[in-house]
C-alpha cells in the first residue's frame, strides 16, 4: 500500500487527522525519564502509549536526535509507533544534489513519510519522489513569520511563489506520493493553495502552540483524493500535546504528566473532527 492509503486507513480507524509532533526537548524531559538509558526514547514511548488511539501519525522532528542516542532513540521510537499501527512522518526537510540527496532519502527505509525543502529543485527531490510507497511531503507555506521572507515573493508570473511551489508539486506527484506542508497560521493562504492542487493531502502545522486556524487546516488541508475512502491530510501539534503535562495539577506524577499529552490530544481531535 502507498502512504496515502496507509494513512487513509488509519485515518478511518481513529476518526482523527491528528499528527503528534515527538520532539523531545531534552531541557523540558520530566524527571520520570531523566534516569533512562535513552531518555527521550522513554519519554516518546510513554507518548505513544497515551496518545496512539487519538493519533493519525507520529511526526518526529529529526533536529531532536541528531546525536548518536538520539538516532537509537529515533530507531526505537519508529519501530514502537508501528507496533502500534500507526505511521510516522519524519520531519527533516532535506534536500541537496547527487549522491547526498540519495542519502538522504535513505531515511525512509525507517519512516513511512518525510518533508523535503524544495529550493534545489525537481532532481535534488527526485530520489524520494522515486519510492512510490512513502509520502513526500513538500515545504510550500510555512507556519512561522519568517516564511513570508522568500515565500510571499511576487514572481514575474504575477504569483507568489508559494503558489509556483504548490504547481510544481503537482506536476512531481506522478507517483502520487507528494504532500505539501502548508502552515494553519495562513488561512487564506492555505484556501489559495488547495484550489491550486485539489488532490495532494496537506501536513498543517502550526494549530497547538503557535494558534493556527483549527477550522481553516481542516477545511482546507484535507484532499479528497479518488483512491481513498475518506479525505486525507494531517493537522500536526507538537508541544501542545507532548508537554501538556507541564500544566497539570501534579506535573511530577508519571501518570498525570502523560496522561495529560493523552487527554490533549483526544481534545485536538475532537476539536479537529467538528470542521470535518
Amino acid at each position: 500500500m502507498s502512504f496515502f492509503e496507509t494513512l487513509a486507513d488509519r485515518i478511518e480507524s481513529t476518526d482523527s487527522v491528528v499528527s503528534v509532533g515527538l520532539d523531545p526537548d531534552p531541557s523540558r524531559l520530566p524527571d520520570a525519564v531523566a534516569d533512562a538509558d535513552l531518555p527521550r526514547w522513554a519519554f516518546n514511548r510513554r507518548i505513544i502509549d497515551a496518545t496512539h488511539e487519538h493519533a493519525a501519525c507520529y511526526k518526529p522532528n529529526a533536529a531532536f536526535y541528531e546525536d548518536a542516542d538520539g538516532w537509537r532513540a529515533l530507531e526505537e521510537t519508529i519501530a514502537y509507533a508501528h507496533g502500534k499501527d500507526v505511521p510516522v512522518l519524519l520531519d527533516a526537510k532535506r534536500a541537496d544534489i547527487g549522491n547526498t540527496t540519495r542519502r538522504y532519502a535513505e531515511a525512509l527505509d525507517r519512516a513511512d513519510a518525510i518533508t523535503v525543502n524544495p529550493y534545489l529543485g525537481r532532481d535534488s527531490l527526485q530520489p524520494f519522489l522515486d519510492r512510490e510507497e512513502k509520502g513526500v511531503f513538500v515545504l510550500c507555506r510555512t507556519s512561522n513569520p519568517g516564511g513570508n521572507d522568500l515565500q510571499d515573493l511576487e514572481l514575474a508570473s504575477g504569483e507568489p511563489l508559494y503558489e509556483r511551489v504548490a504547481a510544481l508539486a503537482d506536476v512531481w506527484n506522478g507517483n502520487g506520493n507528494v504532500g505539501l506542508v502548508v502552515g494553519a497560521t495562513a488561512p487564506e493562504e492555505l484556501a489559495e493553495v488547495r484550489e491550486i492542487v485539489p488532490e495532494i493531502p496537506f501536513l498543517v502545522p502550526g494549530v497547538g502552540a503557535q494558534g493556527g486556524d483549527a477550522e481553516a487546516a481542516v477545511e482546507h488541508g484535507l484532499a479528497d483524493r479518488p483512491d481513498t475512502a475518506v479525505d486525507v491530510g494531517l493537522v500536526n501539534s507538537s508541544r501542545g500535546i507532548i508537554f501538556a503535562g507541564e500544566e497539570s495539577s501534579s506535573p511530577g506524577d508519571e501518570a498525570t504528566y502523560f496522561g495529560a499529552a493523552g487527554d490533549a490530544a483526544k481534545r485536538l481531535k475532537k476539536r479537529l473532527n467538528r470542521y470535518r
